[in-house]
C-alpha cells in the first residue's frame, strides 16, 4: 500500500477532522488541487515550501483510497500526487507530528531521508 502525505499545520488539519473532510491550504484552493506527495519526495517539499515552519503535521494516506487522484508534472518534470477535490478526514492513516528542529524538521523514521 502505498501512502501519500499532506504538510499542513495542526490547526488546518484539526478542522478537517471536525468537518471530516480536508479542503486543502489556502495554496492548494488557489491552484485548484489539494497537493501531496509520495514518501520519497516530502522531506525536499518540506525543505522547500514550509521551512522554519512549526505547529505542522504530516498526515498519510492510502493511495489506492484516494478519489480525483493524478499524479501530474511538477518540479522539474517529476510528477507529484495531486487530488482534485476534497478528501474525507477518515482516509488519513496516520497523523504525525513534524517538528522544526535544528535547522529542519524532523521526520517519522519510515520516510526515507
Amino acid at each position: 500500500m502505498e501512502i501519500l502525505y499532506k504538510i499542513c499545520a495542526i490547526a488546518e488539519w484539526r478542522r478537517a477532522e471536525a468537518e471530516g473532510r480536508y479542503r486543502g491550504s489556502a495554496a492548494d484552493r488557489a491552484d485548484g488541487f489539494i497537493h501531496l506527495s509520495a514518501a520519497h519526495q516530502v522531506r525536499q517539499t518540506a525543505a522547500r515550501h514550509f521551512a522554519g515552519q512549526a505547529g505542522l503535521v504530516l498526515v498519510g494516506f492510502a493511495a489506492d483510497g484516494l478519489k480525483g487522484l493524478r499524479w501530474e508534472a511538477s518540479r522539474g518534470g517529476a510528477l507529484f500526487p495531486h487530488v482534485y477535490g476534497e478528501i474525507d478526514a477518515a482516509m488519513a492513516v496516520a497523523v504525525t507530528d513534524l517538528p522544526w528542529a535544528a535547522g529542519g524538521h524532523r521526520f517519522p523514521d519510515h520516510i526515507p531521508a
